[in-house]
């Protein structure tokens, strides 16, 4: 589940609704295999959808995050596990029910608080406490970031290389390895890695269907 963040207050409306809308197009178009439900605009706001993994659930909401931070919108999510006790619904993330929802809602609740990252894990608590700890500290490294180190670190993230991103910005390569140090990349990646392992292992304790698909993938780049 996610929803922008302060989205009354914001300058151009019709701006922000389009560009929310394609964000969650672009997703589900991207990772169609792993969407069990698709990303769906529940409200103005905000949106839900089921994946057939954590992983690929926290996958999704960086992506989301990162294409509309480029446009200067803020917006979080909660990630989570649901037991799903009726019929999925494959074309809209809705009319559905079981043990997971309610958690997960109440969390997307928390409007004071200030991760952009969030967990709902009642099955394993410690791992849910250790993971918010982490989207808290990654949410203050985004948070820290400048513009050009905003787009540098997610270019790199995306796969491209320091040369890449240097000879896209007419800099020499030591700009570049400036602006990751100065934006904390190092720890920003292996704080996701953090992550991605956490999930990785969750997703297997609980059986997932996504789960092999989605071992073999990294959040930062090899």
């Amino acid at each position: 589940m996610g929803d922008l963040v302060d989205s009354e207050g914001y300058a151009d409306p019709e701006q922000l609704h389009a560009a929310f809308n394609a964000a969650i197009e672009r997703q589900n178009a991207a990772l169609a295999a792993e969407m069990m439900s698709p990303l769906t605009i529940t409200l103005g706001d905000e949106f839900q959808g089921l994946l057939t993994s954590l992983v690929a659930a926290a996958w999704t909401a960086r992506q989301i995050r990162f294409d509309l931070l480029r446009q200067d919108i803020d917006c979080r999510f909660v990630i989570g596990m649901v037991d799903l006790k009726t019929p999925i619904n494959t074309e809209r993330a809705w009319n559905m029910m079981g043990p997971g929802f309610a958690a997960a809602r109440e969390r997307l609740g928390e409007k004071r608080a200030p991760s952009r990252y969030r967990f709902s894990l009642s099955q394993d608590p410690l791992l849910e406490t250790m993971l918010e700890a982490i989207g808290a500290s990654l949410t203050a490294i985004e948070r820290g970031w400048s513009k050009a180190q905003r787009e540098d670190i997610i270019h790199l993230l995306d796969g491209a290389s320091v040369a890449d991103v240097a000879s896209a910005r007419g800099v020499g390569v030591q700009n570049v390895y400036k602006v990751r140090s100065a934006g904390d990349y190092d720890l920003y990646t292996t704080q996701w890695d953090a992550v991605r392992a956490a999930l990785i292992e969750l997703d297997k304790r609980h059986d997932l269907p996504g789960a092999d698909t989605w071992c073999t993938y990294s959040f930062t780049p090899a």
